[in-house]
């Protein structure tokens, strides 16, 4: 299995949301996941991992089993491969049990421009970093993820969910 996952932040609360589907280029979830939480950390830069980490682990607590990938709505590595970021904090809690592949939409001031990739006839980049595969497979996986948008369609839907239920 496959988990997307995003999390909205409201004040000191957030809603984790999560997709779960079997092929990179299915359209529907087969499963929506959500996880209020009540108390979140406040931001630091730098440091979003300890705000974003509890809350994606709250919503894993639903599974009865890790997906074998996990989509972010971020960073693995914050510069190439070397700066941890979200993904690899939440790579290292889940002791390496699940690929963990990091769809940005902004670019971090040190990303290569490895990362880059261009969905749907978009002049704007996603940033493809990951953990427990090779870049270049991590990248292909979302270029294949359905959707004719720079935005692949299951990603879109668990950041509408997300913000729909915050």
């Amino acid at each position: 299995m496959i988990l997307a996952v995003d999390v909205d932040y409201r004040d000191d609360k957030a809603v984790a949301a999560g997709a779960l589907f079997q092929n990179w280029q299915d359209s529907e979830p087969a499963e929506e996941l959500i996880a209020p939480i009540l108390t979140v950390a406040e931001y630091e830069p730098g440091q979003f991992y300890k705000r974003e980490l509890p809350c994606v682990l709250a919503l894993l607590q639903q599974l009865e089993q890790l997906p074998e990938f996990i989509v972010i709505d971020g960073y693995v590595y914050l510069d190439g491969n070397q700066k941890p970021g979200f993904g690899k904090h939440l790579y290292e809690a889940l002791e390496g049990k699940s690929v963990i592949i990091g769809v940005a939409k902004s670019r971090f001031k040190d990303t290569p421009a490895e990362t880059e990739i261009f969905r749907g006839g978009s002049k704007r980049a996603l940033y493809v970093t990951a953990v427990g595969i090779g870049a270049a497979e991590a990248k292909g996986f979302i270029m294949r993820m359905h959707g004719e948008h720079r935005i692949p369609t299951i990603l879109k839907r668990v950041d509408q969910l997300s913000k729909r239920l915050a």
